[in-house]
């Protein structure tokens, strides 16, 4: 399934509490967590409850999806250096065991070897840790990039530097004024010149002779043989001798900016894979730009898979809305991608077929069909036209049934993202992300990480994201103590009421973790300063 709708919860608290906690927001008539469930503290993730889900909270977790992936008895992919035979789309036949998490494969070779895509609908397994996904991720981006184009200044805010920015003159590249005042020469007191005095812009005029002082504006350019500004509230003119006086010590130079102060004429000013941001706008045109050498912002195609999906009024018959259709494509946008409107598909393998045959992007990300499902046709499909499976399910909840694919050598790549919507913003943060970064030359941020508020419940094998929000140090709510980030409920993969009111996505290792731990955090990319686009949303 593609797109499901968010799927109801009947908790009324959207913030704090712990994740799995039964007494966090449940109302007194809900039903308790079923016999036999482990209740361990500490983060094990109960083995009769979806991951993410509350127990006793019949909604979270199920959204009718048919790749819904939130079991973790679920096939996801792993990755496999040969084809391997699908079983039929209704056959009983069991996945493999998934292997235990400590054998992860850890050189997926991802700049390349990978797999052809079987003609299986999901292979078993647990597939890449969540850390290795990442990083094919980004391997396979910054294979993908290298080429170079001049962008005019006022349509180059968000792209990223593919060259270092190289200064074309000196800054300033002449002595200027710093200050409003007099420009005088030598010793006071000086002589007033009866002229109308220099300004900002003006050419240069003839030196200033020694005992001279002339009115001078801010940025002007300083007479040869000037010795220093005086300002003027720091001087005294005495219209009568027609002489001025420093009321305060002069020092040679004083409030003079000299020329190159800043930088020389071929100074690297920035290095390559620079954001570009207002700031860097403002000083490639003072060191000389019209145009900058930039990556090209990548091009993105969106595809929403499933006919059960509408565009518009509420769910009927069956039916219901296209959530993940409204938000990858302003989501793309925001990490600097260029993105087409998106097309919806329905579930029609050769419709899907000729978009990627047809597509000229350098990436095309699918929603749906990326799990075991009769009509969950992208790996069929992926096979079909030779595609290279590079990331085929990641040990991630949600959202472990992703995958990433080369569909030719040297061709675009493709991002498959689950149906469920908090499960398709993990995969886009794990695959589209780090891959669109690698695309347009950035350089990956720096991992960081934050004190967790409260007891986070894990899963017994996978990395779980989970929705959090910032409080900052003396904040209303922390006390007076550090900064830390708290875990938000709505958190079932079918769900985007949490995510919609966090701020950032908490990395949970297997197992869980306790309150006070340190947890690494990604940024939402409207949380984040960099990159800088356009408006986010625009």
């Amino acid at each position: 399934m593609s797109g499901a709708a968010l799927a109801g919860d009947r908790s009324s608290d959207l913030s704090g509490g712990l994740p799995g906690d039964r007494s966090a927001g449940r109302p007194a008539d809900r039903p308790a967590a079923q016999p036999g469930a482990s209740s361990g503290v500490g983060g094990v993730a109960r083995p009769s409850e979806p991951s993410g889900a509350r127990p006793g909270d019949p909604s979270a977790g199920q959204s009718g999806s048919r790749d819904a992936g939130t079991s973790a008895g679920s096939s996801a992919g792993r990755v496999s250096h040969r084809p391997v035979a699908a079983p039929a789309p209704h056959s009983n036949q069991r996945p493999d065991p998934a292997p235990d998490h400590r054998s992860a494969p850890r050189d997926p070779d991802p700049a390349g070897a990978g797999s052809r895509a079987g003609s299986q609908s999901a292979p078993s397994g647990r597939g890449l840790s969540w850390g290795e996904a990442r990083v094919v991720a980004g391997r396979v981006g910054r294979v993908g990039r290298g080429r170079t184009e001049w962008v005019g200044l006022d349509r180059a805010l968000g792209y990223v530097l593919a060259e270092p920015l190289v200064a074309l003159t000196d800054l300033p590249s002449f002595d200027t004024s710093a200050m409003d005042g007099w420009a005088v020469a030598g010793p006071g007191p000086w002589s007033i010149r009866a002229d109308d005095g220099i300004l900002a812009g003006h050419t240069a005029r003839d030196p200033l002779p020694d005992g001279d002082a002339v009115r001078i504006a801010t940025g002007a350019r300083i007479p040869a043989e000037a010795t220093a500004v005086v300002r003027s509230e720091h001087a005294h003119a005495d219209e009568a001798k027609g002489l001025l006086y420093a009321q305060r010590p002069v020092s040679q130079g004083q409030d003079i900016r000299p020329r190159g102060q800043e930088c020389r004429s071929g100074e690297h000013l920035l290095p390559v894979a620079t954001v570009v941001t207002p700031a860097v706008l403002g000083l490639a045109a003072a060191a000389g730009y019209d145009e900058l050498p930039v990556r090209p912002r990548p091009r993105v195609d969106v595809l929403v898979l499933g006919d059960e999906l509408l565009t518009e009024g509420l769910p009927h018959d069956g039916l219901i809305r296209d959530a993940l259709g409204p938000m990858i494509g302003p989501w793309v946008r925001a990490l600097g991608a260029q993105v087409s409107a998106p097309r919806r598909l329905g579930d029609d393998a050769e419709a899907l077929r000729q978009a990627l045959t047809d597509s000229g992007a350098d990436l095309i990300i699918t929603t749906g069909g990326t799990a075991a499902g009769p009509v969950d046709h992208v790996h069929r499909v992926l096979a079909r036209i030779g595609a290279e499976l590079l990331v085929d399910g990641v040990a991630v909840r949600p959202g472990h049934p992703m995958l990433l694919a080369r569909l030719s050598p040297g061709g675009p790549c493709l991002v498959g993202l689950p149906g469920n919507p908090l499960a398709a913003v993990s995969g886009l943060l794990t695959l589209a992300g780090p891959l669109l970064a690698g695309l347009a030359g950035r350089t990956p941020d720096e991992p960081y990480r934050v004190a967790v508020r409260d007891d986070v419940h894990g899963h017994p094998h996978d990395t779980r994201l989970v929705p959090v929000v910032h409080r900052a140090a003396g904040e209303p709510g922390t006390a007076g103590g550090q900064e830390h980030v708290v875990p938000l409920h709505y958190n079932g993969p079918a769900m985007l009421r949490g995510i919609a009111a966090a701020d950032g996505l908490a990395v949970v290792e297997p197992g869980g973790v306790r309150s006070g731990t340190e947890v690494e955090i990604l940024d939402l990319p409207w949380a984040s300063a960099v990159p800088w686009t356009e408006g986010c949303f625009t």
